[in-house]
């Protein structure tokens, strides 16, 4: 609502300024212009994020030192510190890169961003601009118009920059003829008065722009001009980096957990930048000039100046940051939480973020695959056992917890199924389909796909499956035949060997161990089918069971390892290191 209030705001403003002064009207088309080709280099940038930049941004996390540099690096490539932003969100969402390892990325992407200063200072100001500008849409359309996408992204990349250049061209030619009309610098303030005033008015052109490139661009062509004075002009651009943070908060409002997280990190880092380049203002002016001659920038080209200002300052930051950077972390987590008692028929990785890539997009099904196994499927699985999980997960003997575990839990399948599965599975569906959708997937992350599908699907049919024992195993708590009693205590055996081996394959170190008991255990529930049936057999013959008690047996004994093979089947796919697929051959098979 604040951000419609706003839009329609800065419209009625920007009607009224072209009304009533038309020499405005180049300047704000300039702006227009740069701002439209930005946008486009996005875009086209967009396209090439699901290779080598993408890959740069995702492995250089696990150093704040790395993480820094690629986020630098990226941003000063792409002129896009909103793309960066935008990947680092999603793969925070997914559980790709840590939330230590964003806020690198982001404090790097501010680095970055001085790349626009220098670009326009030290090539957009000395050169006819609009003659660079206009190869570059010719080429640019020319590549856009092709069908194939790495074409497409080449040309949005090439038009972006034309724009880009030509809305440089169209505002330095706008504050040439502005100033014949009006000269901004006779509204020049001195001292620290001057600093707060042009300081805010930086924050408020780059809260209306969402762009501190942007502002900056118009600083430098203002300053160009001899619009603004150049003291004036460091305010400004100290004013355009703290602008951002209103940015960063009207965009974390709509985003999940990850991403406001991630927004406080970049408003804290330009607050505390601001605040400190605004203080020593003056003092990092003066280190501006001794560097200027000593790399040989001469003392009247105050564009460069601002240039190398913005980048010192935004230097300091990250330095005055870095120490910090583990207790920023700790804030943002206890300041951001998730909620605690968040059910798991909520998402917990699954959201639109993390759909811009396929990456992002496949490891977040990933994730929420195992979440939804390991607590809804295990407690739905032991609870229908009658059993507790923490007995699962402990070292008591399996045969203490069966003749300690004779309470009915008393426990409706059918309701968690539809309160803590259903809704989660769907979701799980609905982004692995969009994924193979949207995105041209390689063989193998196709593969992968398809796989999660089988394997969540197959969680369902263990719910029905243990929804059907459930029933029997219940009245097998209070039968007085204990010859029953004792091999329905064996399927409750049997399914809690499983559980606690899985347990232990998703928690051990030494996972390999447990994968080859699994693997064993998977082999003895289609031996244990025929073993059983002949054991159920012989019940009959001594009359020790009844007819009907040894159809149930029968169908049971069926289920359960049915059951065995299903949950052994989705934890080799879910937490093995191999690519398997689940083995539908061998179900498929006569024999087994």
């Amino acid at each position: 609502m604040i951000r419609k209030l706003l839009f329609f705001a800065i419209l009625l403003a920007l009607a009224v300024v072209l009304f009533f002064n038309p020499n405005f009207k180049t300047i704000a088309a300039g702006v227009a212009i740069l701002l439209f080709g930005m946008v486009m280099l996005e875009e086209g940038f967009k396209v090439f994020t699901k290779g080598p930049l993408k890959n740069i941004l995702k492995n250089a996390t696990n150093k704040l030192y790395k993480s820094i540099s690629a986020g630098a690096f990226v941003t000063a490539l792409i002129q896009s510190s909103s793309l960066v932003s935008v990947i680092t969100i999603s793969f925070i969402s997914a559980g790709l890169i840590s939330l230590a390892g964003g806020i690198g990325l982001i404090f790097g992407a501010n680095i970055g961003t001085t790349a626009t200063a220098w670009l326009v200072a030290g090539l957009g100001l000395k050169i006819k601009i609009s003659a660079l500008a206009m190869p570059m849409l010719v080429f640019g359309l020319i590549f856009s118009f092709q069908k194939k996408v790495t074409y497409k992204g080449i040309g949005n990349v090439l038009a972006g920059l034309g724009f880009f250049f030509l809305g440089v061209h169209y505002m330095k030619e706008g504050f040439d003829v502005f100033k014949e009309y009006i000269d901004l610098s006779q509204y020049a303030v001195s001292g620290y008065l001057g600093v707060v005033i042009f300081a805010f008015i930086g924050i408020v052109i780059t809260t209306i722009l969402q762009s501190s490139s942007a502002t900056l661009v118009i600083i430098i062509t203002a300053m160009a001009a001899g619009q603004i004075e150049y003291e004036n002009a460091l305010a400004l651009a100290i004013g355009a980096n703290v602008g951002t943070t209103i940015t960063a908060i009207l965009g974390s409002v709509s985003t999940n957990i990850a991403g406001k997280r991630l927004a406080g990190a970049h408003i804290v880092f330009n607050f505390i930048t601001g605040i400190v380049a605004i203080a020593f203002i003056f003092q990092l002016a003066e280190l501006v000039n001794l560097i200027s001659s000593k790399v040989g920038i001469e003392p009247t080209n105050y564009t460069l100046k601002l240039a190398l200002f913005h980048t010192i300052f935004n230097l300091i930051g990250v330095i005055i940051m870095i120490p910090f950077v583990r207790i920023l972390e700790r804030l943002l987590m206890r300041v951001f939480k998730e909620e605690v008692d968040k059910d798991i028929d909520e998402p917990k990785y699954l959201n639109k973020h993390v759909l811009e890539f396929p990456d992002s997009s496949i490891t977040a099904i990933i994730n929420e695959s195992k979440y939804l196994y390991k607590n809804a499927i295990f407690e739905i699985v032991s609870h229908a056992l009658n059993i507790h999980r923490e007995d699962i997960k402990s070292r008591r003997k399996i045969k203490k917890i069966i003749k300690g575990s004779r309470d009915d839990m008393h426990i409706d399948i059918e309701n968690l199924y539809y309160t803590k599965v259903k809704s989660i599975y769907g979701e799980i569906i609905k982004y692995a389909t969009i994924t193979q959708n949207d995105f041209n997937l390689s063989e193998n992350q196709n593969k992968t796909i398809t796989e999660l599908k089988v394997a969540n699907r197959k969680m369902v049919e263990i719910i029905k499956d243990v929804k059907e024992l459930n029933k029997n195993l219940t009245l097998s708590l209070d039968f007085e035949n204990k010859y029953l009693q004792k091999e329905y205590d064996g399927f409750r055996r049997k399914v809690t060997k499983v559980l606690r081996t899985i347990y232990l394959f998703r928690k051990a170190e030494d996972a390999d161990k447990y994968e080859k008991k699994l693997i064993a255990l998977k082999k003895d529930a289609k031996l244990n089918i025929r073993k059983s049936n002949k054991s159920f057999d012989e019940l009959i013959r001594k009359s020790l069971i009844t007819p009907d008690m040894a159809s149930s047996l029968f169908n049971d004994n069926s289920n359960v390892n049915d059951m065995i093979k299903k949950l052994i089947q989705v934890a080799e796919l879910l937490y093995g290191e191999k690519d398997l697929l689940l083995e539908n051959e061998d179900e498929k098979s006569p024999n087994s």
